[in-house]
C-alpha cells in the first residue's frame, strides 16, 4: 500500500464508502437525511455560484474528505506553490500562473528576482503592440491595417487562446478577426489561408523554444504564403511576430526581437493563456477586457487562497473529483456546458486535467496503487442530449458530471435561454433520481397500455438515476467570470494532484511518441527498406513512403 492509501484518512473514508454501499443509500436518501442540504453544499463567489448537493456524499463524507485534504498538507502545497517554491520537482521550477494575473503590487520573489519586475514589463509590451494593431499604426507590408490574427501554436499554446476566444465571441473587438492553427495536418492551415488576404494578415507564432515541430511547419508554411505574395524578405517582420524565449531563431525566421514576447520556463503551457500566450486573446477581445480576464483568474486565486477548505470552490471539487473516482470507481468525468460559446473550454480542460494528473508514480517516483486523473470529455448540451446521454442515464459506466450555465445570456432570444436552462435543470434531477421499474409500469398502465406489453417495456424505461452532478452558474459570460471560472479548474486540479500526489506540473508522456516520430521521418527520407521497428510499424511505414513516392512523383 502506498502513503496515501495506508493513510488514516483514506482509510476512513475507505470503510465510510463501504457503510453507505451496505446500507444503499442514494443522493435522494441523502436529501431526505439533512434537510439543510441544498443550502449546505451551495458556495457562491463573486457572481459564480456552485451546487454540489447531488452528489453521492453525506456531511460526513465531506468531513472525511476534507480531513484527507488536511492530512495531505492541501494548504501547506497552496502557499509553496504562491510563494514561488520549485513545487514542479521533476523540472526544479516554479509554478507561478497566479503570479501572470497578479493585480496586487506585492512582489513575488523566485531564486532572488521578483518575476513580478518581469510579468509587468512583458504585459505593458503586450499592451502597447495591441493598440498599434487595434489604431492602425502597426500595418502590414504594403501599407494595409492588420483585420486578421492567425495563432499558430499546438497544447497549451493553442487550446488556451482558442477557447477563450471562442467563449468570448461576443466582446470581440470590431474589426479583428482571429483564427487559430495547430495541426501539422496542412488541411488545418490551408483552410485558414484560404480565407485571408497576406496584406491584412498578422501571424503570432506560439512556441518557447521557436523549434516545436508541428508550430514551426505551420509557421514556415505560413511564411511561404507571405513571401510568395510580397517577394521580399522584409515583409515578414511587418508580418510575424513571436511568443518565444529564443532570440537566434526568432531572428534567424525574420522576426524582430522588439516584436518577440517572452513567457518563462515557470509557465506551462496549459497554464499559460494569462501571459504572452494570450497574445491573440487580448487582440480579439481589446485589451480592457484581456486585463478583465486576469482579474477574474486573480479573484478566484484570493478565493482559493484564502476562503477555508470547506467553503472553497476548486478545493471541493477537488475532492469529489477524488471520491468519485478513487472510491466510487468513476473512469470518466464529463463536462457539460450549456452554452455553445463554451464548446472549446472543454477541449482545454482535457488538457488541463489529464495532462497534469494523468500520472502512473507520485512524486517520489513510485508507481501508485490508485487512480489518479480521470478521462475528462462532454460538449455543450442540448446537443449532447442527443447524443451520449444515453450511456450517462442509463449505460453501465458511472459517469459524474459538471453542468455550467450563464444566467444572463449576450443575446434577446430569452424562449430560447428558458428551454436551454430548464433542460440543465431537468438533466440534473433526472440524474439523480432517475425512474424506478415500478414508476415506469405505473405510467404506462396509466396511459391504458396492456400489462403485458407494460411488463416486457419497462426495464427498458427505468433509469437507476443517483448519478453525482455539479452545477456551476456564472452570472455572465464575460471576461471577468470566464477568467474566474478558467482559474476555478486549474486550482481543482491542482487540489487533485495533491490529494494523488503526483506532480501536476510536469508532462513527459508527450515525448516518447515525439521521438519515435522523429525516427520514422528519417525513415520516410532515406533510401532504403525500412526494417529497424517492429514488423507492424515497419509496414505501416512502408505503406507511408511508398504512398509518400508516388504522390511527389505525380505532383
Amino acid at each position: 500500500m502506498s502513503d496515501l492509501t495506508s493513510s488514516a484518512a483514506w482509510q476512513a473514508l475507505d470503510a465510510h464508502h463501504k457503510a453507505m454501499v451496505r446500507s444503499c443509500q442514494t443522493i435522494k436518501d441523502l436529501f431526505k437525511a439533512e434537510p439543510e442540504r441544498a443550502d449546505q453544499m451551495w458556495i457562491e463567489t463573486h457572481g459564480l455560484r456552485l451546487d454540489y448537493s447531488k452528489n453521492r456524499v453525506s456531511a460526513e463524507t465531506m468531513r472525511l474528505l476534507l480531513g484527507l485534504a488536511k492530512a495531505r498538507r492541501l494548504e501547506e502545497w497552496r502557499a509553496r506553490m504562491a510563494e514561488g517554491e520549485a513545487v514542479n520537482n521533476t523540472e526544479h521550477r516554479a509554478v507561478l500562473h497566479m503570479a501572470l494575473r497578479n493585480r496586487t503590487k506585492a512582489g513575488i520573489p523566485v531564486d532572488g528576482v521578483n518575476v513580478m519586475t518581469e510579468v509587468t514589463a512583458v504585459l505593458a509590451q503586450m499592451k502597447a503592440f495591441v493598440a498599434s494593431v487595434h489604431d492602425g499604426t502597426w500595418r502590414g507590408f504594403g501599407g494595409e491595417q492588420i483585420t486578421d490574427v492567425v495563432n499558430i501554436g499546438i497544447g497549451g499554446s493553442h487550446l488556451g487562446p482558442q477557447a477563450a476566444m471562442e467563449s468570448l465571441r461576443n466582446h470581440a473587438h470590431a474589426g479583428i478577426s482571429v483564427h487559430y492553427v495547430s495541426n501539422v495536418d496542412a488541411h488545418d492551415i490551408d483552410g485558414v489561408l484560404a480565407t485571408l488576404n497576406p496584406e491584412t494578415t498578422l501571424f503570432i507564432v506560439a512556441s518557447k523554444t521557436f523549434t516545436t515541430q508541428e508550430t514551426m511547419t505551420n509557421a514556415q508554411t505560413a511564411r511561404r504564403w507571405v513571401l510568395d505574395h510580397f517577394g521580399d524578405e522584409k515583409a515578414v517582420a511587418r508580418h510575424f511576430v513571436a511568443l518565444s524565449t529564443n532570440v537566434d531563431a526568432v531572428t534567424d525566421f525574420g522576426i524582430e526581437t522588439s516584436n518577440m514576447f517572452r513567457f518563462w520556463d515557470w509557465v506551462g503551457g496549459r497554464y499559460s493563456l494569462w501571459s504572452a500566450i494570450g497574445l491573440s486573446l487580448a487582440l480579439g477581445i481589446g485589451w480592457a477586457n484581456f486585463e478583465q480576464v486576469l482579474e477574474g483568474g486573480h479573484a478566484m486565486d484570493q478565493h482559493f487562497l484564502n476562503s477555508p477548505l470547506d467553503r472553497n470552490m476548486p478545493v471541493i471539487l477537488g475532492l469529489l473529483g477524488v471520491w468519485n473516482s478513487n472510491f466510487l470507481g468513476a473512469a470518466s468525468h464529463a463536462v457539460l456546458p450549456y452554452d455553445q460559446r463554451l464548446d472549446r473550454f472543454v477541449d482545454h480542460l482535457q488538457q488541463l486535467d489529464m495532462e497534469s494528473n494523468g500520472k502512473r508514480v507520485n512524486r517520489e517516483g513510485a508507481v501508485v496503487n490508485y487512480q489518479t486523473g480521470p478521462v475528462i470529455w462532454g460538449r455543450p448540451g442540448t446537443n449532447g442530449q442527443h447524443a451520449f446521454y444515453q450511456l450517462i442515464h442509463q449505460g453501465t459506466r458511472l459517469v459524474p458530471a459538471d453542468f455550467i450555465a450563464v444566467l444572463h445570456p449576450d443575446h434577446h432570444h430569452l424562449e430560447h435561454h428558458k428551454i436551454l436552462l430548464a433542460n440543465l435543470c431537468a438533466q440534473t434531477e433526472a440524474l439523480m433520481l432517475g425512474k424506478s421499474e415500478e414508476q415506469v409500469r405505473a405510467q404506462m398502465l396509466a396511459s391504458g397500455m396492456a400489462a403485458e406489453d407494460a411488463a416486457r417495456l419497462a426495464p427498458h424505461r427505468t433509469f437507476p438515476g443517483n448519478i453525482p452532478t455539479n452545477t456551476l452558474f456564472l452570472d455572465r459570460l464575460d471576461p471577468f467570470h470566464f477568467g474566474q471560472l478558467l482559474a476555478l479548474y486549474e486550482h481543482k486540479v491542482f487540489t487533485q494532484g495533491i490529494i494523488w500526489g503526483v506532480n501536476s506540473f510536469d508532462q513527459w508522456g508527450v515525448e516518447l511518441g515525439k521521438e519515435l516520430a522523429q525516427s520514422i521521418l528519417s525513415d520516410l527520407e532515406a533510401v532504403g527498406d525500412i526494417t529497424r521497428h517492429d514488423a507492424s510499424t515497419n509496414r505501416l511505414a512502408t505503406l507511408v513512403k511508398t504512398t509518400l513516392t508516388e504522390e511527389q512523383a505525380t505532383n
